[in-house]
């Protein structure tokens, strides 16, 4: 349904703002299944994850992979942790893309200085909090969201002082009807993402899997060869290499090496992409109509 990624400084409200979300959700009259996915999930120390880079990359990893395996469109999953990275939002991003589901970013945007004291009035409380220098490392690191970013996008910010983040909150009100209103196929105001080619892997279970995609792409690229050698060099358009297939329209000719460079990316992008998405059918077909759709988009006539 959605995945709402959290981010902010160390200390900023972040796991506040994600249980007022979560409250404002269950409130709704859907009450959709809400899941907050952190830090606390795995039962991790943040002074430890955090003390050096290695086991700060295997935590954004385990976060990863949980959320990979969460994600359905029957809920909304919360990712409450620093997603300080750019680079790691916009993976968290190709998830979401790859499950064909909405994605937001919500960010804490609070003074470092205000960071500082709560931090310091956890310690006090025997909280939860980061030693110092681990606290000034993470904040120094800490790349902000940018609208502008397609991974950032929609960008909801929330200013919250230590009293003021609950589920009235203006912008929780303004993510929760982002969430759970319907798309208006007028206005499109709701961004659900659409897998692609680069987001959706291939399952083929069987053996001679790879076996059966290379036999199917060379059918297509064969098809392709003898179409432009019929046409004297002139570009092909309508090409149907079976009545159940989409038909093959290249805007020019094109040269065997480039087919078979193409040809390659392709098996590449669908045999070794690591991110979950919708599995393809297992047969030659599917493999044909994939391969079929992909040159289409390569020469902009799909």
């Amino acid at each position: 349904m959605a995945l709402v990624v959290i981010c902010g400084q160390p200390c900023s409200g972040k796991s506040k703002a994600a249980i007022s979300l979560s409250e404002a959700l269950n409130n709704t009259e859907s009450k959709p299944t809400v899941r907050i996915i952190n830090e606390t999930s795995f039962h991790l120390n943040r002074n430890q994850t955090y003390a050096e880079m290695t086991s700060e990359k295997n935590l954004r990893g385990v976060l990863r992979s949980e959320v990979d395996r969460s994600l359905s469109k029957d809920n909304i999953i919360i990712v409450d942790s620093l997603n300080s990275i750019k680079g790691y939002r916009y993976e968290l991003w190709c998830l979401a893309r790859a499950a064909g589901i909405r994605h937001c970013v919500l960010f804490c945007d609070v003074e470092e200085s205000q960071c500082r004291n709560w931090n310091q009035e956890r310690r006090e409380n025997n909280e939860p909090s980061y030693d110092d220098h681990i606290f000034l490392d993470l904040v120094r690191r800490f790349e902000r969201p940018d609208r502008k970013n397609r991974w950032d996008s929609p960008l909801f910010e929330l200013h919250p002082f230590k009293n003021e983040i609950n589920k009235t909150s203006p912008a929780i009100l303004d993510l929760v009807d982002y969430i759970t209103k319907k798309v208006d196929s007028k206005t499109k105001d709701v961004k659900i993402l659409q897998p692609t080619i680069a987001t959706q892997s291939a399952r083929f279970s069987e053996a001679n899997s790879l076996y059966e995609m290379d036999k199917a792409t060379q059918e297509v690229i064969g098809a392709i060869v003898a179409a432009q050698s019929l046409a004297m060099g002139a570009p092909v358009v309508g090409l149907a290499v079976s009545p159940d297939l989409p038909t093959v329209n290249l805007s020019r000719s094109v040269g065997l090496p480039e087919l078979r460079r193409l040809r390659k990316t392709f098996i590449k992008l669908t045999g070794q992409s690591s991110l979950s998405g919708p599995p393809p059918p297992s047969d030659a077909d599917s493999a044909k109509r994939m391969f079929i759709d992909y040159l289409n988009r390569e020469f902009g006539s799909g």
